[in-house]
């Protein structure tokens, strides 16, 4: 069980919100993550965005000014593959999805199929398409297993909310009465698969993020110690509306540093 006593020895944290902001790098987060490489404090990225592959978001990442290399970023793509890896080794699937994605499941051997394969595998796009919606259903009806990256039902873009992998699973799960698999948060597998990955126990362990209905459930449900930040989603009036609490709600991660081998001396 989780003590107060017990030291920081590694972090999670979520990308979105809590280290960048509308592609702006949050104040202060460039110190913090400096602070956990001068420390030598393990860390991953966390994003629940399956559409890109991990190069792709630490270019997105230095673009704001922040050096974070690949081996550091952890995606529901890579959660996803991950876990397939481990149920079915060597399987195939038929997905729906972009780049990120795809190359996962390339990189741990699945063979990429629309002919009985073993699950289809649901993913965000910014192109949903009829047909292979269409195809997806017709495969979970015929006895495909049904897994989806994450259960986010809307995502962001310049002109307002667009429906991601969440809306398009309802969709799915309407036609044929199957209900997906979620990898990605809440789902604590995805914390778990990220602390295995740098070899980090959850009792040791910070999950920082900026939404109390996914970094922070997940990570109480996966034994860490949690940080709520209010440079996202979530709020200190928000917070309120949940059942449970962050071990600790600050301003933004800047407020870290200085205390990333004890956060909780913030707590005052």
């Amino acid at each position: 069980m989780t003590t107060t006593a017990d030291p920081i020895l590694s972090y999670l944290t979520d990308m979105d919100g809590v280290l960048v902001h509308e592609n702006h790098m949050v104040p202060g987060a460039d110190k913090f993550l400096a602070e956990l490489r001068s420390n030598d404090i393990p860390f991953l990225v966390l994003t629940n965005n399956s559409i890109y592959t991990a190069r792709d978001l630490q270019a997105r990442l230095k673009h704001t000014g922040l050096e974070i290399p690949i081996e550091s970023i952890w995606t529901s793509a890579l959660a996803t593959a991950t876990f397939l890896n481990e149920q079915r080794p060597g399987g195939t699937a038929y997905v729906v999805g972009e780049s990120g994605l795809t190359t996962a499941l390339h990189e741990i051997g699945y063979v990429l199929t629309d002919s009985d394969p073993d699950y289809v595998v649901l993913g965000e796009t910014r192109t949903y398409s009829f047909e292979a919606i269409t195809t997806a259903i017709r495969l979970i009806a015929a006895g495909a297993r049904f897994i989806a990256t994450n259960p986010d039902a809307t995502g962001p873009s310049r002109e307002g909310i667009l429906p991601a992998t969440g809306s398009v699973a309802a969709l799915i799960t309407r036609a044929t009465g199957k209900e997906p698999y979620y990898v990605g948060k809440p789902n604590p597998l995805m914390m778990r698969s990220a602390l295995r990955r740098i070899g980090a126990h959850s009792q040791s362990s910070v999950m920082i993020g900026d939404r109390m209905d996914t970094d922070i459930i997940s990570g109480m449900e996966a034994g860490m110690r949690t940080v709520l930040v209010t440079t996202g989603i979530s709020s200190r009036a928000t917070m309120e509306q949940y059942p449970y609490r962050p071990t600790l709600i600050l301003d933004s991660v800047a407020e870290l540093v200085g205390h990333t081998r004890d956060p909780l001396s913030l707590l005052g």
